[in-house]
This record gives structure tokens, sequence and C-alpha cells, in this order.
């Protein structure tokens, strides 16, 4: 998403493209470098700035969204007045991006009655006074709570749940350290399922940390820093610099969900088999985090899963984890033999007793069927000890074959391995 600021004040480019043809010729440079969509912005929303009327936000953004629409452009609305939406809507804008997070209940109407998407954008206070103190007693997970409860509202509202994206305002009612900390969990905003943007392109932060006070020269630390984020689950990004944040992005490395299992613990004292085969669990994380360009992004609570297919053994205890790697699929399959090999797995059985099982589930992009891998797993959909967590970490995943997750599960009640989330870890 291409960043156009057609504002005299906006915090690093205003007053560049005020006139229209200033304003497509960049839109069409951001076209050129790889922008899908084109955010266009008619009132400055950086701390402390002016608000504008809708009308005269009207006069700044119509003219260049209809330019737009008429090239068939895929069109983004910045803008927090439902006039404004409802107007651009009118034209043909295709998404409303409200960093008020649709407060307004007229804002809501506006959006409700066309089919377009919906960027839900979480802001301390207003423009006006977000700086003043922004306090959270842990930001994550109050921005995340924000998030899920505005896009419930959104859905109650009649806006189908593929139509929202989430965006948790690095910089709005944030102080640096506290979008600092948004910027390293964007893989709990990816647990609520729905898209989620990263928008942290030249924010002020970047120069506090950083010590670069133009705004301008933040653009590469910007994409490393939206690469940090889309490997984390972010799918959208809000950039002013489309060619450099494509260029950075050839860095993002495929993800894999994979799957873990143990109902023999190698040392537990009695009573103690569960915590046991938990610490096995864990051993078996720890191998994967020594594997070679992978690293784990996110890892789902615990399960108690009762046994599958051979049902003459002990209770299992389950979780699923995704990572980020650079390994093909082959090759981390045989880095995760090893590890089951390390901790004693033992094959005399089909789907017997196992210190440590570890499966490839869904490797993204990439479907085969041979003798060595299948993938996505042929059985994932109706074992409940993967579906489970699963849905714990990506509640709207969708495989690489194309099949959702969410859709595509085997009704709860017919899975094997009935499993029941461990709370107590």
């Amino acid at each position: 998403m291409g960043i156009l600021n057609v504002t005299p004040d906006s915090f690093s480019d205003g007053g560049k493209y005020v006139e229209l043809d200033a304003a497509l010729e960049q839109a069409h440079r951001m076209l050129d470098e790889g922008a899908l969509i084109i955010d266009v912005g008619g009132e400055s929303t950086r701390p402390n700035a002016d608000p504008v009327t809708p009308e005269e936000e009207l006069q700044r953004v119509l003219p260049v969204v209809i330019a737009l629409v008429a090239e068939n452009v895929c069109v983004s609305v910045d803008t927090r007045h439902a006039q404004v939406a409802k107007a651009c809507l009118e034209v043909g804008a295709s998404i409303i991006n409200d960093v008020s997070g649709f407060r307004d209940p007229a804002m809501i109407e506006a959006v409700a009655a066309h089919d377009c998407g919906v960027v839900l954008m979480h802001m301390q206070g207003t423009p006006q006074t977000m700086q003043d103190d922004p306090t959270y007693q842990d930001v994550v997970a109050e921005v995340s709570q924000y998030l899920q409860e505005g896009a419930k509202r959104l859905e109650e509202a009649g806006i189908a749940c593929e139509r929202i994206c989430i965006d948790p305002g690095p910089g709005f009612g944030k102080t640096a350290e506290q979008t600092r900390m948004l910027t390293y969990n964007y893989f709990e905003f990816a647990r609520l399922g729905y898209p989620v943007m990263v928008a942290v392109s030249r924010k002020s932060f970047i120069g506090a940390y950083y010590d670069i006070p133009n705004p301008i020269d933040r653009d590469e630390v910007s994409a490393q820093i939206a690469l940090l984020a889309c490997e984390a689950g972010a799918t959208i990004i809000r950039t002013h610099n489309v060619a450099k944040t494509a260029e950075v992005l050839k860095d993002l490395r495929p993800y894999a969900l994979i799957s873990l299992g143990c109902n023999v613990a190698l040392v537990a004292e009695p009573g103690e088999e569960l915590e046991g085969k938990i610490a096995m669990i864990n051993q078996a994380i720890s191998g994967i985090c020594t594997i070679p360009d992978t690293d784990i992004i996110d890892i789902s609570s615990y399960y108690e899963s009762e046994p599958a297919y051979y049902l003459e053994q002990d209770t299992f205890v389950n979780a699923v984890l995704i990572v980020r790697t650079g390994l093909p699929p082959r090759e981390l399959l045989k880095y995760l033999q090893a590890i089951e090999n390390s901790l004693g797995r033992v094959r005399e059985i089909e789907n017997g007793p196992r210190t440590c099982d570890l499966d490839i589930l869904d490797y993204q992009l990439y479907v085969c069927d041979d003798e060595e891998l299948t993938l996505p797993h042929p059985l994932l959909l109706e074992r409940d000890f993967v579906v489970a967590p699963l849905e714990e970490i990506r509640p709207t995943h969708v495989l690489a074959n194309g099949k959702s997750v969410a859709d595509d599960a085997v009704e709860r009640s017919a899975r094997v391995g009935w499993s029941r989330k461990i709370d107590q870890v």
C-alpha cells in the first residue's frame, strides 16, 4: 500500500502532491514500483495536526480518487470522516482506512452500505491529544483487545470478517518504547484472525531509536521493520517508499507449520508424567531453535490429547508452532527427524508411543505428495490435536493447497485425538 498524502502539512511529504498532476505522477510511480493499493489521505494525522473540515478534505482527495479509479487502481482512502468515506466509496474507492478506529457510528454505517474493505486502526485519544501522556499497563494486550472488540463491532454491523484489516497503530497514542514493543509482537495481532497491516513508515520512533532526525532518511529502517512484522504475520505494508520496501521484502522467508507431540517422558517421577511430556516438547522446541536459517515465530499452548489410531497407549501432549525458514521442505524435515532421534524416538508401532513426534503440517506455497513427504499433511484436518492448537495461533489459516482450516476441518465431534488446552504450564 503506497502512501499518497495530498496535504500541505503531512510530517514527511506535506505539500509535495497537493496538485492533481503531481499526485497522479506519484501514484503511477508507486504502482510501477510494486504497490497494489494507493492510500489517499487529505488530512494530516501527525501529532498536534490541525483538523480539516470534511468539505476541505473532499476537495483534496476526491479528484485523485476519481482519476485513479478510472484507471482501475485499487484505492484506499485514509479518513476519519463519514462524509468523506461515503463520497469516495460512491465514486469507486475500494477501502476505507480509519485511524480513529470506526468510533463514529456514521462511519460504520457508511462502510456497511458498500462492499469495501476497512482498515481498523488503534489510536489512544485523537491526533491533537494522542501524544500527551500515552499510558498502558500492557500495550500489546490492550491494543490487541481493542482491535478484537472493534472488529467484532464491525461484524455485528454487517461487515464480513474477510473485509476487515487491523492496524495496531504504531506511533498513534504510543511512546517510542510502546511502539517498539508493538513491532516485536505482530504475531499476537495475527492470532486475531484478520489481515494485519504494518504502518511504521518514517514514524518518529524510528528517529528516536536510530537517531535519524529527517523522516525521509528513515526508509531503509522502515522497510526492515516491515520485513520483521511480515515474518511475524503482517500481510499488508503501508509505506512511503515502495521501491525500497519491495527490495527488502525479497528477504521474506516462507513459513512452515510444525506439530509437536509426546506421550513418553524419559524421566518423570510418578504423578508428574504430564510435566515430563511437556519437558520433552520443550527440548524439541530448543532443538528447533538451532536449525539454521529458521526462526520460531509463534507457539501454541500445550494440549493434552487422547491417542488416535492406536488407542492402547497413554495420552499425548501436543502443540503447533510457526517458523520462518530459508530451508526447503525436505531439508527442514531432515533436521526435524534428527531432533526426534536425539530425543529417543522409536518407530516400532505405527502411530504408537513416542518421546517426540515432529511433523511439517504446511509449508507456504508448497504442495507435494511422494513417499518421502506429503504437504499439506494429509490427515491434518481430521486431527483435533492439530486443528485445536493451530486455530489458536492462526484461526483463519489457509493451507498451501487452498483449503481453509476453519472451513474444511472435520467437525470437532468427529475428529480423532480430542484435545484440551493445558492451563497450568
